[in-house]
């Protein structure tokens, strides 16, 4: 898990890609301080998993259904990602809880400047919008963000200058795809909902089925 909060920009040193997959190698800093072999670290939002390391870079593989499913598929030597380490027990939770699993792409279409505060308009499918809402919460390339509007189109956000300076968020360009992570909240009641619209109806006498029909 993740908070959503960025702690380092890294940048990819290397990438080797096969078939589908590929295996990226990201210099870094701060998220190699205290790092294991086989800890997590969001990468552009993508929970990955550090297979080498030293003082200065870190390496991870990503399988083919992570590069189908994420921007990371567009990455080459120099470019530059967000990186986060796990959440730890005790940590304050600043953002909002991030799984690091990427529900789709997203793709930036406006940038708009606002006093200190710049607004991204962002493009993605029904798939992604039915679980985005006003004031809630997304996580973009791993940035945790409230949203402040959202349509059957579009949705967008609004970046402080702080958020500008330790994220890439503000150096793509309109027509770059971004990673999207809808909060876990709506798709866990999806699931709930589906799972109870799809119960077999005669299941014995039960509670509700005796107080239906007043026998309780």
């Amino acid at each position: 898990m993740f908070t959503g909060l960025v702690e380092e920009i890294g940048v990819v040193q290397s990438i080797s890609k096969s078939a589908k997959s590929a295996r990226i190698t990201i210099k870094a800093e701060k998220v190699l301080e205290g790092i294991k072999l086989g800890d997590s670290i969001s990468t552009n939002g993508v929970c990955l998993t550090a297979t080498t390391f030293n003082g200065k870079s870190f390496t991870v593989d990503v399988m083919a259904e992570t590069m189908r499913r994420s921007n990371l598929k567009h990455l080459s030597p120099g470019e530059e990602v967000n990186l986060e380490r796990a959440l730890r027990v005790g940590d304050r939770l600043g953002g909002h809880i991030v799984s690091g699993h990427i529900d789709g792409l997203g793709t930036i279409t406006k940038y708009e400047n606002e006093d200190n505060a710049v607004w991204i308009t962002i493009a993605a499918n029904s798939e992604i919008l039915k679980y985005i809402v006003q004031k809630g919460s997304i996580a973009i390339d791993g940035v945790s963000l409230t949203v402040a509007y959202v349509d059957d189109r579009v949705f967008k956000v609004s970046i402080i200058p702080h958020t500008k300076d330790a994220t890439t968020l503000l150096r793509k360009k309109t027509g770059h795809e971004v990673n999207l992570e809808c909060d876990l909240v709506g798709k866990y009641i999806e699931k709930l909902m589906g799972a109870k619209e799809q119960a077999p109806k005669d299941q014995g006498i039960t509670f509700d089925f005796l107080s239906e029909n007043g026998f309780a």
